[in-house]
């Protein structure tokens, strides 16, 4: 799956389009106040960076099918913003301490206020969007804002799931399971939400987007299984705090199959330990988590799913990209699908 050439490809174009919406989403950002209460809180998590392959996917996409850059601009800052304000609230969710190498936005603001800018940023995230009136013209633009919508209804879903799942302390989940809540929890923002809107503004809606589903799940469910993977196993560029997901009692592929592979006695002992009524799992209940996962091969386990809907990723994007030209472009978003293994 690998080759010498994809990795320079995703680099170069996430560089390029990257800092393409990183520009043109600055200037959303209003020069106003109550500067330290809230518009310095909005820029915070955009200005520390990020991959930004939510909107390399939308402009690349968008271009694949014919578009230019300024007509796809504006869909892609929208995406990002509404990706920030996502984390935002994740991330009080979650009880994370770090984003990005730093402190989240809770830690040194508390909640009240990243509350408040979360749901200020995801106001803000309509704003490009109305902008698309004027670039794209009414009817393209209303069915970028339908796809929008469904994509925070999956979000919202998925989320949910998730969540209820650590609430009511859920075990015994299966792969299936898991990968519907990855669907619409990570997917439909992450890469079904782009390619399908890039697509829309290539075509001027003119295009089945019903295989962009398709792509987008087996890409994107790649993408988060080893993004979990990298949180029990982190690398140099890995930004947030190695075993979180542990820590948080996040229903991963690997802590399901731990269970299900887990004798009766481990397995009272991890319900026990996942307990949402524990204020806090401590460093060796963790530890004790852990290395069940590699005495179990939990985190191979799951390598190799990830692995097999990358695959899967290929074959549907010869399926939709396939009979376009080829260009720069069409490879970046070929090579998304090698690239989620060794991002740095």
């Amino acid at each position: 799956m690998q080759t010498h050439r994809t990795p320079h490809v995703v680099r170069d174009t996430l560089e390029e389009y990257g800092a393409i919406t990183r520009k043109a989403m600055m200037a959303y950002f209003p020069d106003a106040e109550p500067r330290s209460y809230l518009y310095d809180l909005l820029s915070d998590y955009p200005k520390r960076g990020g991959k930004m392959m939510r909107s390399g996917l939308c402009i690349a996409t968008a271009r694949a099918f014919g578009a230019n850059v300024d007509e796809a601009v504006n869909t892609a800052v929208a995406i990002e913003l509404m990706h920030n304000a996502l984390l935002i609230h994740d991330d009080i969710e979650d009880g994370s301490e770090q984003r990005r190498d730093r402190p989240t936005l809770h830690m040194t603001h508390g909640l009240p206020l990243a509350v408040n800018a979360g749901d200020a940023l995801t106001l803000l995230s309509i704003r490009p969007l109305f902008d698309n009136v004027g670039r794209l013209g009414p009817r393209v633009a209303h069915a970028v804002v339908q796809e929008t919508e469904r994509m925070a209804w999956e979000s919202a879903e998925g989320q949910a799931m998730e969540l209820g799942w650590r609430q009511d302390n859920v075990l015994g989940l299966s792969d299936a399971d898991y990968l519907t809540m990855v669907l619409k929890k990570t997917c439909w923002l992450a890469t079904i939400h782009p390619t399908r809107v890039g697509a829309l503004i290539g075509t001027r809606a003119h295009v089945e987007l019903d295989p962009f589903i398709r792509f987008g799940f087996f890409l994107g469910a790649a993408f988060q299984i080893q993004d979990d993977i990298l949180n029990l196993v982190p690398d140099d560029d890995y930004g947030k705090e190695a075993n979180g997901d542990i820590f948080e009692g996040k229903r991963t592929l690997m802590l399901n199959h731990v269970f299900r592979m887990s004798p009766p006695s481990q397995r009272e002992r991890l319900a026990s330990l996942l307990d949402p009524a524990r204020t806090a799992r401590t460093e060796e209940q963790v530890a004790w988590i852990r290395a069940r996962m590699d005495e179990y091969g939990s985190i191979d386990y799951a390598r190799g799913i990830a692995h097999g809907l990358a695959g899967a990723a290929l074959h549907e994007f010869a399926t939709i990209y396939g009979s376009l030209p080829d260009s720069r472009d069409t490879r970046f978003i070929k090579g998304l699908a090698t690239w989620i293994f060794h991002r740095g």
